[in-house]
């Protein structure tokens, strides 16, 4: 029996959104019939103890490992430090603070046991950034990793409402001490499935970040959606990648869909090109998660590593370019599965996997979900034609206390802010970003399209597009290009990369300007943050 409480804090249900401003939420696919009570927890740790796995790994670094059972031991006596040393109450938010490491999953997985709901903020956050997520959800309690105590602690000082906070450093901190006097059994606090359990801020390539409200039964609908259904791991399955927990592609891929089939999870500090392959080589990771660019630098570091363990890899948090997913297919062997996802819908909603796979595209709905293209006035517009994404679901945009919600909500839909194109197969293509169309000289030009083109030449590393003012032309198509080790600009280089685009796509396409960079500016998610190229014009 779960512990039957009442609400007693209702910050959080109070500041969604009008009703009426809600998204259309579809729970009639059989996947996504969940009970009146739910706390969601249940299902990510204490079915597994009942089913008599918990010894079975859930958790996995470079030098050590935790078991189902002892993980639901930690996640129990943290809650009760929450209740009966920090004083929670069922709907207090809570902040989380720490690099991926178990004890970061079991904040989450604690805090939400209890009632409370939580706030996942990536490592890099400066402490004017955590001050804004602090005031804009009234957290006063807050858990965090001592390797990061100084933004937060000078976040504090500056953020009256952020009175407590409980240090953490993996063994014997202040949290650790206090958990370890405590029971290892926590009654589950008696939630309904769609009390609130989590508030992700995005990760803002563009303006204020937002926080998006996200309920028990959405925590499960992403993994009897994609993970269920497109992904389809198993308990013998190892995960592995590189974004932060802090953000939900993270969240689902690293801690979510890994224990709800009972898998492990292995977790890496910071994982970049190198460290991530030679996890996986060391530990077989069967399933790894990262973004385009990522996997793209892998490429060049292959034949140090064995990654034959490498059975599936998602790719999302920015468009994946075809250049790069037919070089990890022709190298690694492997057809990424590219997902399209939002912080708003919690995870990846449009993708296919496998045979389903067309290269170039992004795919179709996961099950349960619908997807159509809008045109400006916001009426659907023929098959081929480009658009704006509209989605609904089992999951869906509900900002706290943000007027925004207005901008992504229409009649019902979610508005991704996405310019896709839906084939006659109902397949979707990415365009761009709908604020990243270039209109040059009445053309309409996506700029990832254009990036695609400079990729599938051997000097290119990575590269971003915009479109740049132009007097005559209204902007013209301007890359930003890393150029790989070995290759320099000797003067001819911006020629042959034109040319090449040229050949490549239709030659009005090309970009007029070339800038040379040493590296692009990415959020920490991997999201290239074209509005700081924008800033050099």
């Amino acid at each position: 029996m779960m512990a039957a409480q009442t609400v007693t804090d209702s910050f959080a249900r109070d500041n969604l959104p009008p009703r009426d401003q809600w998204p259309e939420i579809d729970l009639s696919h059989p996947a996504y019939h969940y009970p009146d009570r739910l706390n969601c927890v249940t299902r990510f740790i204490d079915r597994w103890i009942e089913e008599g796995k918990g010894e079975r790994i859930a958790f996995l670094t470079p030098d050590s490992s935790l078991t189902y059972a002892e993980v639901a031991t930690r996640v129990n006596q943290l809650a009760h430090v929450l209740v009966d040393d920090f004083g929670l109450v069922p709907g207090n938010r809570v902040m989380l603070r720490a690099a991926n490491t178990p004890m970061m999953v079991i904040a989450y997985m604690a805090v939400i046991r209890a009632g409370g709901i939580a706030v996942g903020t990536m490592p890099l956050l400066r402490a004017k950034e955590l001050i804004a997520i602090a005031e804009k959800a009234e957290i006063s309690l807050a858990l965090c990793d001592e390797s990061l105590a100084e933004e937060l602690t000078d976040a504090r000082a500056k953020a009256p409402v952020l009175k407590t906070i409980g240090w953490f450093d993996g063994s014997g901190s202040m949290l650790e001490q206090l958990m370890a006097s405590k029971p290892a059994t926590f009654e589950p606090y008696d939630s309904a499935s769609d009390d609130v359990c989590l508030i992700a801020f995005t990760s803002g390539t563009t303006g204020t970040p937002k926080g998006t409200v996200h309920f028990h039964r959405d925590l499960l609908a992403i993994c009897d959606g994609f993970s269920t259904h497109v992904l389809k791991p198993d308990e013998n399955d190892i995960f592995c990648g590189s974004p932060p927990l802090a953000f939900t592609f993270g969240l689902g891929g690293l801690a979510l869909f890994p224990m709800h089939v009972g898998a492990a999870s292995l977790l890496l500090q910071a994982a970049p090109p190198d460290a991530l392959l030679a996890a996986i080589e060391k530990h077989r990771a069967t399933i790894c998660f990262t973004a385009p660019t990522a996997y793209r630098a892998m490429l060049a570091r292959l034949d140090d590593h064995d990654i034959s363990s490498l059975r599936k890899a998602v790719s999302a948090g920015e468009h994946l370019p075809k250049a790069t997913f037919e070089a990890v297919r022709d190298k690694m062997g492997i057809s990424l599965i590219d997902g399209l996802g939002a912080t708003e819908m919690l995870h990846i909603f449009i993708t296919s996997a496998g045979d389903d796979i067309r290269v170039g595209a992004t795919g179709v709905p996961v099950p349960g979900y619908a997807a159509c293209i809008l045109g400006d006035d916001g009426k659907e517009v023929p098959r081929g034609t480009a658009g704006n994404l509209a989605v609904k679901g089992p999951t869906g945009c509900r900002y706290l206390s943000d007027p925004r919600q207005a901008d992504y909500v229409k009649g019902g839909w979610n508005l991704t802010g996405d310019t896709m194109i839906e084939d006659e197969d109902g397949y979707f293509w990415y365009q761009a970003r709908a604020d990243d169309m270039i209109i040059s000289a009445g053309y309409n030009i996506s700029g990832p399209e254009v990036e695609n083109a400079l990729l599938t030449h051997t000097a290119v590393s990575e590269c971003g597009v915009i479109g740049a003012p132009h007097e005559e032309r209204g902007q013209i198509v301007k890359a930003f290009v890393v150029l790989n080790d070995g290759c320099q600009d000797d003067g001819d280089m911006v020629k042959t990369l034109q040319d090449h685009v040229k050949h490549t796509v239709a030659p009005y396409k090309y970009p007029r300007e070339i800038r040379f960079l040493e590296r692009l500016p990415r959020t920490q998610t991997g999201k290239l943050q074209r509005f700081k190229l924008r800033d050099h014009e």
